[in-house]
């Protein structure tokens, strides 16, 4: 192969990335818009709102594992309305507010939190 078509090939392989990184940088503005005033920026649940509700730390191994990615869905589009150790959680639905496919990408980046 010729330098040039090496060039043209890898910069065709960068483009799906370009557009990753456009989604993720968006999601990542959706979770501080929509999400972090009650689950912390870092998805542990230490805003004064997340302490007030006992909401769990997203980056915990264990809750990661004890969540499927359909409980996740399932809170983002329906909301919750529970009780915790003593404490109401509640959070409305995003079902009429969010695309599905930025809530599939909202699944995505809890998942990726450590």
């Amino acid at each position: 192969m010729t330098k040039r078509m090496w060039i043209g090939a890898f910069a065709a392989a960068l483009v799906p990335l370009a557009g990753r990184a456009e989604a993720d940088k968006k999601t990542e503005r959706t979770w501080k818009a929509k999400c972090a005033s009650c689950h912390g920026a870092d998805g542990k649940g230490q805003t004064d709102l997340g302490q007030k509700m006992a909401i769990a730390d997203y980056t915990d191994a264990a809750w990661q594992k004890g969540h499927s990615d359909a409980d996740i869905k399932k809170a983002i589009t329906e909301g919750v309305k529970r009780e915790k150790d003593g404490k109401k959680q509640e959070m409305d639905g995003f079902k009429d507010r969010l695309p599905e496919e930025q809530v599939e990408l909202l699944v995505a980046y809890i998942r990726s939190l450590k």
